[in-house]
């Protein structure tokens, strides 16, 4: 997987993601394939995620959500 650390917009449903618009491009999340909790870098205030491995269309793609109220969408990583 290629490291990408990109903010991204993330749709979701019941909190998981269900599409996500990467680049001016939707890709409709076919599949959510693993999930798991970071804490984050604390002793750099770096807040802790909720992280998913999705396939979105032709897409394999490492999401992070940050905790809190911003809650922003990463892309993270992604298969190149």
């Amino acid at each position: 997987m290629k490291a990408v650390q990109q903010e991204v917009q993330v749709d979701t449903q019941d909190g998981a993601p269900r599409r996500l618009i990467w680049a001016g491009q939707a890709y409709p999340v076919q599949a959510v394939s693993d999930e798991w909790r970071y804490g984050g870098r604390w002793w750099l205030g770096e807040p802790g995620r909720t992280c998913y491995l999705v396939q979105a269309g032709a897409l394999t793609a490492e999401l992070h959500r940050e905790d809190g109220e911003a809650g922003r969408w990463w892309l993270a990583r992604m298969v190149d």
